[in-house]
């Protein structure tokens, strides 16, 4: 979900899409920055025996909160934009998802230094550039065939390419 709000938010801020439709906007999780939970799996990884941990921020935002956090970001109200469709809520979701890093902490002295608004901060001016790279032709690495409205990257991509 988060990568459909950055990506859409870069869209909407280049006039390249209208809305972002989203389902719940109350759920709330614990979001993270993927490169530090890899760091973490790493340090993990390293230790002589094997053990359970949780990676995560002790943080909970709503995806309301992501939303107007991945506007901002690009300076649009976000009111403007955002539709919500029954469609896309999620049958047998959990409302509110917490991690405690605190075993991580502890023993592997791993804490996140990454925090929510830095994250949305950090995707959404990521996809803002990649999409400039393409209003320019450029080739870029994507995984646009995981999106179906994204078509039109493969088919640009491979015009460009030929």
């Amino acid at each position: 979900m988060t990568r459909k709000i950055s990506n859409t938010v870069a869209k909407i801020y280049l006039g390249l899409e209208e809305e972002l439709i989203l389902g719940n906007l109350e759920t709330r999780r614990d979001w993270g920055y993927a490169p530090e939970y890899v760091k973490c799996m790493w340090l993990i990884l390293q230790q002589k025996k094997p053990d359970d941990y949780v990676i995560a921020t002790n943080e909970i935002h709503s995806v309301k909160e992501f939303v107007k956090e991945a506007f901002g970001v690009v300076n649009l109200d976000w009111k403007k934009y955002v539709k919500t469709d029954k469609r896309f809520y999620r049958p047998l979701d959990v409302h509110w998802l917490k991690g405690d890093y605190s075993k991580a902490k502890r023993k592997l002295n791993w804490q996140p230094k990454i925090k929510f608004k830095e994250l949305v901060k950090i995707m959404v001016e990521e996809d803002v550039e990649r999409w400039k790279k393409w209003q320019r032709g450029e080739s870029f690495p994507w995984d646009a065939s995981n999106y179906p409205n994204e078509n039109k990257v493969i088919s640009r991509k491979l015009s460009i390419d030929v």
